[in-house]
């Protein structure tokens, strides 16, 4: 090859890898678009047309008619969970979804077509949206296949993607149609650095032990992680994985072995668990980090493999059993088992907030608007004398679970409340005895402490009406209740909530589900009582359940000896719930939660008009929406604070008629600085010398022309042209807080009035 051959070569070579880095650009920023401006609507269960963006994936399946949440549903769903259900393109078609991708023909493709339909018909800059506008959670979805699109947009020219939001820039819809003229191409993932790889390779090699405690260890943790988002991380760069069962064994492609619960018999006397990774852009509103290292290995080593006990035998996958941790993990230590659950509470805590419930009012109307959470100390727990109890309770405390899938599934709901009464009386004998027998009394040694380094010792559970969030720290001023987790009420909530929970069962399973997290949410605020003075008690129960159900009312406990006996505890003032409270506040690490604390970052006149909308309680409240996000602006200042309102109610305890129970005139507001929530409703622009202004209109409201008033001063409507922007600071000073933990914001439950 003479000189010239080799010139030409070279230039060749420099063509086509110009080429290949322009695409890899091109796709780069076509992702970035898809993060910025589409995941915020289309991701988790609830993707309107089930179209999850958050992986290519997603886009690749595409669309369909088919409702994931569906209250009427009398049967159990087929299941459509992306990455599991089915692989590739031609089997989704056979389930039913549609493309929105057309790689023949990319102008004819549904998403390029729903793009060029709002750049043709953008949404007035001014003013309210125009009517025909719905953003119901349960509205009824317009999926149109490409087929109809013609009549689609022909009845509806507005509603061209992003659907009730402002356009996208025409520079950033030249990018979009650019990525799909040359046929949507995948964003190219970083193979694993060798680190990583050495990383993977010892967990895969840790879960697959051979011998029968390796074995049991593995099954709980994969019982509890199975939602999590696994992070091996090498140079700050995180890697996202999570836990799945294999056929095959480590070192070879992943064969999944997909089930509709974690439990269920895997259809294989051999399976592996393996660390599948995760091609996916984070979405706040499903999104549990869970580290994966050397560290984390070494705990389950000392608390799983190290004791000495045996496990004579694994056990099976009986339909009956399965689902009943306290059986199924009779072998492994309780105090084990609690610490592996504690070490993380939030996350153990925020599968039952973020993991099945995109959207849950059913399931979420059975907690308080925020309250505050603390620990058995597992220090406390006797592990053979508790483990006695559990096991000989097992039974009783069996969870629902959906059998058949259809509604016959309720006629077993009165067995399970009957069990759950037996329980709750043999515990308040177990405790009656330990107060006669052994003098003992509850005091504050028995309340975990975070081993005076463990922030997770006190949590904060924020319902956001059909949403919710859980932080570490005792965020706001003290809440209405409380609860006190012991490690049996922790797992059971996470089996009846997390691991048995379907969210394409029938309405019958959710029924059931919901109904029986009353009697675990009692269960928690009755050990909370414990706490206080014996005299006390009786009110403050009456208080939280005002005209609730007999049921809730005259609970087992609240009736039981174990009840009346005094507290080890000397209290000084009137309301000993809030010294108490009080207490912990100081006594657990972490509970004062100075990141959340908006004294730290506002301004002197910021702060004191903040504390006078905290100390405002009423009705003028109540016109607030759940989430608001506050972005304070000024000379050197650009923050982000969050107001959640917290509604009043005379009792959670039903399941309907929600609205006949509010008590505005106790609804209240919490400020926090930053981001709690991951479903804004509302988006606030305030000059930081209007701060005072823009509380005391808040604290003026009567009626809703008020808000309406307060929205056109200070609010950010979906149709602002400034709608993007403070999207994007706003997520980016969301990254800067939270870092790993954060991710994209859903605008789903975005107001539209």
């Amino acid at each position: 090859m003479n000189l010239h051959s080799n010139g030409l070569l070279a230039i060749v070579l420099g063509l086509l890898s110009s080429a290949v880095a322009g695409a890899e650009s091109l796709a780069s920023q076509a992702h970035q678009l898809i993060e910025q401006r589409c995941v915020v609507c289309h991701a988790c269960y609830d993707a309107p047309c089930q179209l999850k963006m958050e992986a290519h994936e997603g886009l690749v399946r595409g669309a369909s008619q088919t409702l994931v949440y569906d209250s009427t549903r009398l049967l159990a769903g087929d299941l459509t969970r992306l990455f599991d259900d089915a692989q590739g393109e031609r089997a989704w078609r056979k389930k039913g979804f549609y493309p929105v991708l057309n790689a023949s023909e990319p102008a004819a493709g549904l998403m390029r077509r729903m793009l060029d339909l709002k750049q043709a018909n953008p949404l007035p800059p001014n003013g309210p949206l125009p009517e025909g506008f719905d953003f119901r959670l349960h509205r009824d979805q317009q999926c149109a296949k490409p087929d109809d699109f013609d009549q689609f947009a022909s009845e509806f020219p507005l509603w061209g993607m992003p659907y009730g939001l402002p356009a996208l820039q025409p520079d950033e819809h030249a990018t979009l149609v650019s990525w799909l003229d040359a046929g949507a191409p995948d964003l190219k993932q970083e193979p694993l650095s060798p680190a990583l790889q050495a990383e993977l390779a010892a967990w895969e090699q840790f879960l697959n032990g051979d011998d029968n405690k390796s074995r049991l260890m593995a099954r709980y943790v994969y019982e509890h992680l199975f939602l999590a988002t696994l992070y091996l991380q090498a140079d700050h760069r995180p890697r996202w994985f999570r836990l799945v069962r294999s056929a095959t064994p480590p070192g070879e492609p992943i064969d999944l072995l997909t089930t509709r619960r974690p439990f269920d018999d895997p259809g294989r006397k051999t399976f592996y668990y393996r660390l599948q990774a995760m091609p996916i852009i984070v979405a706040a509103k499903s999104h549990q980090p869970y580290r994966f290292d050397a560290e984390r290995r070494a705990l389950y080593q000392s608390l799983f493999l190290t004791p000495d006990y045996a496990v004579p035998q694994v056990p099976g996958y009986d339909k009956n059993t399965a689902g009943n941790p306290f059986t199924t993990f009779a072998a492994l230590p309780v105090r084990s088992r609690y610490r592996f659950l504690l070490k993380e509470a939030e996350f153990t805590i925020m599968n039952f907030i973020k993991g099945p419930v995109c959207r849950g009012q059913i399931a979420l109307n059975v907690i308080d608007d925020r309250f505050w959470v603390m620990f058995m100390d597992p220090d406390e727990l006797d592990p053979e004398l508790d483990g006695a109890f559990l096991e000989r309770e097992a039974r009783n405390l069996r969870l629902p679970a959906a059998r058949t899938g259809t509604v016959i599934d309720l006629l077993e709901w009165r067995r399970y409340a009957r069990g759950h009464a037996r329980y709750m009386r043999a515990k308040a004998d177990y405790l009656e005895r330990q107060y006669v027998e052994q003098g003992r009394r509850p005091g504050l040694e028995v309340i975990w402490d975070g081993d005076g380094d463990n922030p997770n010792a006190a949590l904060t559970i924020a319902r956001h009406v059909d949403t919710a969030s859980v932080v570490k720290g005792f965020v706001g001023e003290t809440p209405k209740t409380a609860w006190f987790i012991t490690y049996s009420l922790l797992e059971r909530i996470h089996y009846l909530l997390v691991a048995n929970f379907d969210v394409y069962g029938a309405a019958s399973h959710q029924l059931e589900s919901r109904l029986y997290m009353d009697f675990l949410r009692m269960e928690g605020e009755l050990n909370f009582l414990m706490f206080l003075p014996a005299n006390r008690r009786q009110a403050l129960w009456e208080h939280w359940y005002r005209n609730a159900p007999d049921s809730a009312r005259e609970h087992p406990f609240v009736r039981s000896d174990a009840m009346q006996r005094e507290t080890s505890l000397s209290f000084t003032s009137e309301d000993p719930k809030a010294e108490f409270l009080g207490w912990m506040r100081e006594r657990l690490h972490g509970a004062q939660a100075p990141s959340f604390d908006y004294r730290r970052t506002a301004s002197e006149d910021m702060a004191a008009a903040f504390e006078t909308l905290v100390s405002a309680r009423g009705a003028h409240n109540s016109f607030l929406p759940a989430v608001s996000f506050v972005n304070v602006i000024g000379p050197g200042r650009d923050e982000a604070y969050t107001l959640l309102h917290d509604a009043g109610y005379s009792n959670i305890a039903q399941l309907f008629r929600e609205e006949e129970r509010r008590l505005p005139e106790e609804d209240a507001v919490t400020v926090v600085s930053g981001f709690i929530g991951a479903h804004p409703n509302l988006f606030f622009q305030v000059h930081e010398k209007q701060v005072p202004l823009f509380v005391n209109d808040i604290v003026r409201m009567q009626a809703v022309e008020d808000f309406q008033l307060l929205r056109q001063r200070y609010g950010v409507r979906r149709n602002s042209p400034w709608f993007w922007a403070v999207s994007d600071r706003l997520h980016t000073l969301y990254r800067e807080q939270d870092g790993l933990a954060a991710g994209v914001l859903d605008y789903n439950r975005y107001l539209g009035y």
